[in-house]
Formats: structure tokens, C-alpha cells, sequence
């Protein structure tokens, strides 16, 4: 069942996406050669609850931790550990959750460790603008997959890279995963109608190599079948009617689609009473 959010529960559901922010601001700052993933976890879990909130992801259908920490060929779900050192040339993905007075937010980024070679470098950034591309395609009375078919058309547009398919997007809102499911892939002007008070997790992952995964003994930790590396960003946003609100977007997501629509003419612009943080 969709879940529908009143003007209010939006309004709370910023406020547990502004936690989920600054948990992850912090977290790219501490992110150094010689940081283990469980130190990060650590960091996570303390700004969430200095919020006055609590992880999402801890217990999460027996997740043991705050953050999802993967490396490298990692692709999503990857667990913290002590052991798990990070290097000079890496890449990390950080997706964090929290909830907040009852409501979720859910954001994920991929951060260099030190110096990273460059076809990592623009696997983050294609990553990162097909999620920001995405949801600028997003209006109401349009269909939720305008955003997958923009999704992955901004990939495909860069280079011949692999987008996930068995993992995707989700609707979120008193539950993290809440219907519909958002994919990555697929035709435009399909699905369910997008309308104000509806709440969506879009997160691309996109890998060096083919799409195809595997999921580790572990049974959380998914990896790239091939071994290349992959990248992973995510945010929770709505749809007003002037434009996509980014709820884990310190700004609201103002400055990125002011940059899309300088540079693409997207045509969206944050809405104009959002304030920046």
C-alpha cells in the first residue's frame, strides 16, 4: 500500500532527513586512509542520537549495525568491522537511515578515501547526477518511472556502465521500504501518478563492470559479480508543485537543480520556501 503523507508529516519527515545530513556530513569528513568501517559506524551512531533519533538500519531484520559500509566492488549493505581498514584509493559507500518522532529518512553517498584513480572518480560522479537527474524529472501528475527511465538514461549517456537491477528505490515514510519499488531502468510514464504528499527513496547504483551481483555469506553484504568497483548514492524526496523537496539535502537540493537547470535546462528549481540550512 502507497502511504500518502499529509503537509505536516512531509514537514516531519525533513526533519528526520536533516538528521540523517548531518550524520553523513560528518561521516565524509572522517573519511581518511586508516578509518575503519567501524569507526564510521560509530560516528554515525552517535550524531543520529545526539538528533534525538535513533538508527533505522540497527536491528533492521537483524542488520548488527548503524551504516551500511561498503568498499570498492562492494554495492550495497556492506557491515562495519573493526578489521575493515580503509585504504588510499578506495571508494566507501555510506548509506545511513533514521527516524525521528515515528518517520524515516534514508540517504546514501560514495566517498574517496585519499587520492582515487579517475574512472572511480567519474563513476561517482555518473552515479551522483543520475540520482539528481532523476529526481528533477520527477512532477506531479507525472509517473514514477520518469524518474527510473531518467535514472538510467543519464547513465547510459556516459560510458557503458552497469546498473543494478535486483536493488532498488522505495517508497518510505513510517516504514523504510514502503511501496512502490523505484528502479533504476525502464520505460518513462509508467507506474503509479506522482502526487503531493507521496515520499520516495531514489538510489542508483551503478557498477564499472556488468550489472550483475552477488550477494556474500554473510547474507547482507552484495558485491559485484566481476569484482569492479560500484558506487551508490541515495536521498528521500517529495514532489510539490513547485519542484522536488529534497529531505536529505541540507539545502533542500536548491543549489543542484539550480545547477541542472542552468547547465541542462531541466527547468526545476527548489521550492521557493525552502529555507537553507
Amino acid at each position: 500500500m502507497i502511504q500518502i503523507k499529509t503537509r505536516a508529516e512531509v514537514e516531519q519527515m525533513r526533519a528526520a532527513g536533516l538528521v540523517v545530513a548531518r550524520a553523513l556530513q560528518k561521516l565524509q569528513a572522517a573519511v581518511e586512509p586508516g578509518i575503519s568501517t567501524a569507526d564510521l559506524d560509530a560516528i554515525a551512531a552517535d550524531s543520529i542520537r545526539s538528533d534525538g533519533a535513533v538508527p533505522s538500519f540497527l536491528g533492521y531484520h537483524g542488520f548488527p549495525a548503524t551504516i551500511c559500509a561498503s568498499v570498492n566492488n562492494e554495492i550495497v549493505h556492506g557491515i562495519p568491522a573493526p578489521h575493515r581498514i580503509l585504504l588510499e584509493g578506495d571508494i566507501v559507500s555510506l548509506d545511513c537511515g533514521a527516524i525521528l518522532d515515528g518517520w524515516h529518512g534514508d540517504s546514501a553517498v560514495t566517498v574517496p578515501v585519499g587520492s582515487v584513480a579517475p574512472e572511480l572518480i567519474e563513476l561517482m560522479r555518473v552515479t551522483e547526477d543520475a540520482l539528481w537527474r532523476g529526481m528533477a524529472a520527477a512532477s506531479l501528475g507525472g509517473r514514477l518511472t520518469d524518474i527510473s527511465a531518467e535514472v538510467e538514461a543519464s547513465v547510459r549517456s556516459r560510458g557503458d556502465y552497469g546498473i543494478v537491477q535486483e536493488y532498488v528505490g522505495h517508497g518510505i515514510g513510517t516504514e523504510m521500504h514502503q511501496e512502490p519499488q523505484v528502479p533504476n531502468y525502464g520505460r518513462p510514464g509508467r507506474g503509479p501518478r506522482l502526487q503531493e504528499g507521496l515520499v520516495l527513496a531514489v538510489e542508483p547504483m551503478v557498477n564499472l563492470g556488468s550489472r550483475h551481483t552477488r550477494l556474500l555469506d554473510d547474507g547482507w553484504t552484495v558485491e559485484t559479480a566481476d569484482g569492479k568497483p560500484s558506487a551508490h548514492f541515495e536521498h528521500t524526496f517529495t514532489v510539490l508543485p513547485d519542484g522536488p523537496w529534497v529531505l536529505t539535502a541540507l539545502d533542500g537540493g536548491r543549489q543542484r537543480f539550480a545547477e541542472l537547470s542552468a547547465g541542462a535546462a531541466v527547468g526545476v528549481s527548489g521550492p521557493a520556501w525552502e529555507s537553507t540550512v
